[in-house]
């Protein structure tokens, strides 16, 4: 039977996806209004300056998702792999997984900074607390 933290690892990467398909319904569309040629030379401040901010937000979001994220993908590999990924840990890699959810979807939407900037912090202190139960597990 597979490790339970692979369920909430699956989850985040299947929830990148949901935000890399939102952000091109957004973008093309809005591209297309604007515009905004295809030139292989056009920079993203480019791209940036043609598009209305709350279409640029979920590919901001779709960003972030590829960045800290390989953090706890790592971690919770590790854990699987250690046979460390139930319990607590599972617990804990879900409640990550849903706080980018709600981090994703507070960006992609009313991008209101300091809740933004609370859920990423407190993501961050749950990823923490994750990867140390990790090196306390596997050292």
């Amino acid at each position: 039977m597979p490790s339970p933290i692979l369920q909430p690892v699956v989850a985040l990467v299947l929830w990148s996806m949901v935000m890399w398909a939102w952000l091109y319904a957004t973008r093309i569309p809005a591209m297309q209004k604007a515009k905004v040629p295809t030139d292989p030379t056009l920079t993203t401040a480019d791209l940036n300056a043609a598009i209305p901010a709350n279409v640029r937000w979920k590919a901001d979001n779709y960003n972030h998702l590829m960045e800290q994220p390989t953090i706890f993908y790592a971690t919770a590999l590790a854990l699987a792999v250690a046979g460390l990924g139930d319990g607590l840990n599972a617990a804990l890699a879900w409640g990550y997984v849903g706080l980018r959810v709600v981090h994703s979807l507070v960006q992609a939407t009313t991008n209101i900074i300091l809740l933004r900037w609370a859920l990423f912090m407190v993501a961050s202190l749950v990823l923490l607390v994750l990867a140390v139960r990790a090196a306390l597990g596997v050292f």
